[in-house]
Formats: structure tokens, sequence, C-alpha cells
């Protein structure tokens, strides 16, 4: 899994990559994270995108710090996920509110 933070919205600035890394390793959860100059999504920042190689990839905004813990109930989630989807999402917690784009595997 890939999960991708924009560096020019508040949380890539602060650091939250590394927050989300270690969180993440935690957790017990693989996942190679990584920061871009911007994702696009200044409408709606700051954005965390997720994929991994056919499934269904993910773009959330609005994040906080807060929403770290809805972050990895989804990483946890997407692993668990054969094809990305998610036929309830609302164990997602508040993020299921968050995505702005799904985009097919």
């Amino acid at each position: 899994m890939i999960v991708t933070i924009c560096h020019s919205c508040q949380l890539g600035r602060a650091g939250f990559a590394a927050v989300l890394e270690k969180a993440l390793g935690d957790a017990g959860l693989t996942a190679r994270v990584q920061t871009v100059d911007c994702m696009s999504g200044c409408t709606r920042p700051s954005t965390v995108a997720f994929r991994e190689t056919g499934k269904t990839a993910y773009l959330f905004g609005d994040l906080t710090d807060a929403d770290l813990p809805d972050l990895l109930t989804f990483c946890a989630a997407y692993a668990a996920s054969p094809d990305g989807r998610f036929a309830d999402a609302r164990p997602l917690g508040g993020l299921r509110f968050k995505a702005i784009a799904r985009i097919p595997g």
C-alpha cells in the first residue's frame, strides 16, 4: 500500500507523514508513506491518497491530525479488502465524509 500526503497542505508541512508512518508501524500495518509537492486538492486541504496495485484508490481531504485513528482504521480495512472496496463505510468513522475521489483499480 502506498500512502501519499500532500506536502503543500498544512498536514504535510507539519510532518504528518512521519507521524502516520510511525502509527502504521505501531499498529502492525505495512505501507510506504510518501509526500508530493501538490495533489491539487486545494479546495479541501489537507489531502491524503491511498493506493495499491489492483485495488480501488482513494483520495481524502479536509484532514486534520485528529483523523489519525480513522486513517489507521481505513488502512487496516483497505489492506484486508481484496479489491479496495467496502460494503459498509460506517466503520471508517468521519473519514467516510471526507472522501474526494474513489478511483477504480
